[in-house]
């Protein structure tokens, strides 16, 4: 599925032409301008989800600071639009700052596509409009069931602090949405979110990841990179899927967070580290401990708040709400008329069990809109992915299909446990979280 828009601004207008060319499948609407001062009018224009902002733009000149300049005023004309910068190795100090000043991410020069593309794309999901567990203003639909307010309030209590936070919950519940919220809340507001996906990041580039690296430190280590830690500096640093970390890995994070500094992999020098750590997970983190699969001692460290985010079973109060408000979202996405549910599409969508959570619920909504012809979504129109694995086997029409019943089964099975459901399907663990993110589940 395409995403929402994105405004590219470079001068070099061979690299204009080649990265609009990477993008078309990847973004709805793709405006790509090779002066700056036409920023203003863009931004009122086109509200862009993702600005990919080139730093430097004179010839000659590689300050960097119309790059910073620009930043700062997309900041303040559109708060909600993501800046990736676009920079040379030469530069990456630059984009360490622009990092600190509020970009999202950076791009180096030369780019890799798949990397590109990829950054892209997670900027964008971090946007307003690339929000998946349903939103308001400030990114967090709270709704009205009880469970949802008590957790409301707690956040409220702890966001204001430094604390330590574990949010868990189940797949597709809004845990990232919800470190969204709580950074919004704190006095960090003003510095970065730095997100790492621990299921997607393989050990190997684990501490370049983190920690970040030196020129020279590894054979691809062609200039010095700060990792997320020193990104994160002043801000947040989210840790998405911490359950998926090795015991090995474990305890290099606890001795970052114990001492309070990163050293560069490959570096010898200590640089001091202030972030507030929040961690994320769909596992019991307290079955890993005694299993010996997870660090007591980092478990303390990382879970002095738990805030735990109730399944969309457990809210269901919530559901007609979440599903309108998506319904508006993707009738205006997709140039449709306004949209409304039936009294027994509605009823349905509260009755089926929504294993998948509010992101199956979202999923569900912009299928029945695209696939729509007229202004009310049916009973008929209302379908969810993860209730369909409970159909018979026969039914299945690909292989694509099967694979993706199967590993929503065994994830149910094994209460997703996903250490489990790899062993148990026989595959590693980053092979079962590239499917999950590839099917959706």
């Amino acid at each position: 599925m395409k995403q929402g828009t994105i405004l590219i601004v470079d001068d070099n207008r061979n690299i204009l032409t080649t990265v609009k060319m990477l993008l078309e499948n990847t973004f709805e609407h793709i405006v790509a301008i090779a002066n700056p001062n036409n920023i203003p009018a863009h931004l009122r224009e086109d509200k862009p989800d993702v600005v990919l902002l080139d730093m430097n733009f004179q010839s000659g000149i590689n300050s960097g600071n119309e790059g910073l300049y620009w930043l700062g005023q997309i900041k303040k004309m559109r708060p909600q639009a993501k800046v990736v910068l676009f920079t040379a190795y030469a530069d990456i100090e630059l984009a360490v700052s622009g990092i600190k000043a509020g970009a999202t991410d950076f791009i180096v020069k030369p780019f890799d596509n798949d990397k590109l593309i990829a950054t892209l794309k997670e900027a964008c999901s971090k946007s307003a409009g690339g929000s998946d567990a349903g939103s308001g203003e400030s990114g967090m639909y709270w709704g009205v069931a009880p469970c949802m307010q008590e957790l409301r309030l707690m956040v409220t209590k702890v966001a204001a602090t430094d604390a330590n936070i574990l949010i868990t919950g189940e797949n597709g519940t809004g845990k990232e949405v919800l470190t969204n919220e709580i950074h919004r809340l704190s006095h960090r507001s003003g510095k970065s979110l730095m997100t790492i996906d621990m299921g997607a990041v393989s050990e190997t580039l684990f501490e370049s990841e983190l920690f970040g690296h030196v020129k020279g430190a590894f054979t691809d280590a062609k200039a010095d990179k700060a990792g997320k830690f020193e990104l994160a500096e002043g801000g947040t640093l989210f840790l998405d899927e911490i359950g998926n970390l090795s015991y090995a890995l474990q305890a290099k994070l606890l001795t970052a967070l114990q001492r309070r500094s990163i050293v560069r992999v490959g570096g010898s020098v200590p640089i001091p580290i202030d972030v507030r750590l929040i961690c994320a997970t769909n596992r019991d983190l307290s079955d890993m401990v005694t299993k010996g699969e997870f660090r007591e001692d980092l478990l303390y460290r990382i879970n002095t708040i738990h805030l735990h985010l109730p399944s969309l079973r457990e809210r269901r109060e919530d559901i007609p709400a979440l599903a309108r408000l998506f319904l508006n979202r993707y009738a205006a996405m997709y140039n449709k008329p306004a949209m409304e549910l039936t009294p027994a599409a509605e009823q349905k969508i509260k009755d089926m069990p929504w294993y998948g959570n509010i992101r199956e619920l979202q999923h569900a909504i912009e299928k029945a809109v695209i696939l729509s012809d007229g202004r009310e979504i049916g009973e008929q129109d209302i379908s969810g992915s993860a209730s369909v694995a409970e159909k018979p086997m026969e039914g299945v029409q690909t292989i694509g299909e099967m694979e993706s019943r199967l590993i929503e089964k065994t994830i149910r099975e094994c209460d997703g446990n996903l250490s489990q459901v790899a062993s148990r399907l026989g595959v590693s663990r980053q092979t079962l979280y590239n499917k999950i993110k590839k099917y959706g589940l």
